[in-house]
């Protein structure tokens, strides 16, 4: 279904980034990657490698570059894997070279903090809004080591368009890796980005050396918060009972390649998040998204005391203590009530 002919660029040459590339590479398609660090796109073209984000990958042969312009020519698909802080002003400086009938597809989760906006919205603002005819965002249950070892997985692709969404299925798509469509961009967009500020909760819980019996109510618990947002801002409920709500929540709560599940367990564990962060190559967008969902939910009222309190503890110096306390000793309420 996919013409081995059309050139595919990824933008950002982290894990996923460069997990996506070789893995499209090896499909046989035409894959150049852009990435900002001049030794990643050294050691990509001299050693096949990428050991700063993708440790133990032999990779693909596909070649890397540090020039935007140079990486994107020609090219009929532009995979963008910037986190989502760095998305915009990225769009802004760059948005004169992107080709304009480029299909683009955005992998990653996150919320803007300035602006409280999606990607999808990212895009729009900068690029115009006919660009979302031509726009996809692809969410769900993927960490980049277990696709790069071609591990069964499954993600959603969502577009409003309904063509969009078909032709990235069908490129990105492998015997290994399953795509489905869905209709709801905002909600695809919204789960992606909100599962990472319920993973730092999880995360803060199981540090503090909760069992799992916490766990799984605090898994639940945080569905119902990111399903009541998504409603309150658009989204469809059904989309966070897909892989890109429900199926991405627990994968990023209970799997330790997880990032945000990593800081949260070092924060219950006693350290302060400026010190992780400090200590990190990676970027876990969950600290950066839980600002933006705090000030989602004020401006939206909708309650959300798991994602309020792991605000309150990157932001307001809570104690983990405190907020499990706090959360605890609310008043008892129906479950399924708003």
């Amino acid at each position: 279904m996919t013409s081995s002919n059309q050139k595919i660029t990824v933008l950002g040459g982290g894990a996923f980034g460069t997990s996506m590339a070789h893995l499209l590479a090896k499909k046989g398609l035409a894959v150049s990657l852009w990435a900002r660090e001049k030794d990643v796109v050294d050691e990509i073209n001299q050693k096949k490698k990428n050991t700063r984000f993708l440790k133990g990958a032999d990779l693909c042969s596909f070649s890397a570059f540090n020039d935007v312009a140079i990486s994107i020519k020609d090219s009929s698909f532009l995979l963008f894997a910037i986190p989502c802080q760095f998305l915009g002003p990225f769009l802004k400086a760059h948005k004169d070279l992107l080709p304009k009938k480029a299909i683009i597809v955005n992998l990653a989760k996150g919320v803007e903090i300035d602006s409280l906006q999606t990607p999808s919205q990212i895009f729009s603002s900068v690029l115009g809004k006919n660009v979302l005819s031509r726009y996809a965002s692809v969410s769900g249950p993927t960490f980049s080591k277990e696709l790069y070892q071609e591990m069964p997985s499954g993600a959603a692709v969502a577009s409003q368009s309904i063509d969009t969404a078909k032709k990235v299925q069908q490129t990105l798509s492998q015997k290994f890796f399953r795509l489905y469509t869905v209709d709801d961009l905002l909600g695809v967009e919204l789960g992606g980005a909100l599962k990472n500020v319920m993973a730092l909760g999880v995360g803060i819980a199981d540090g503090l050396g909760f069992g799992l019996n916490t766990r799984a109510g605090l898994v639940t618990r945080c569905l119902h918060e990111m399903t009541e947002l998504g409603v309150a801002m658009g989204a469809k409920p059904r989309t966070f009972s897909g892989l890109s709500g429900v199926g991405d929540l627990i994968l990023t709560c209970t799997g330790d390649l997880s990032r945000n599940r990593q800081v949260g367990l070092r924060i219950g564990k006693g350290e302060k998040i400026k010190d992780i962060i400090k200590s990190m190559d990676h970027v876990a967008e969950g600290v950066s998204t839980a600002k933006a969902a705090y000030q989602l939910k004020e401006k939206h009222r909708t309650e959300m005391p798991n994602a309020e309190h792991v605000y309150k503890i990157l932001y307001e110096n809570m104690s983990p203590q405190d907020a499990l306390m706090s959360v605890l000793s609310r008043n008892l309420k129906e479950e399924f009530s708003s």
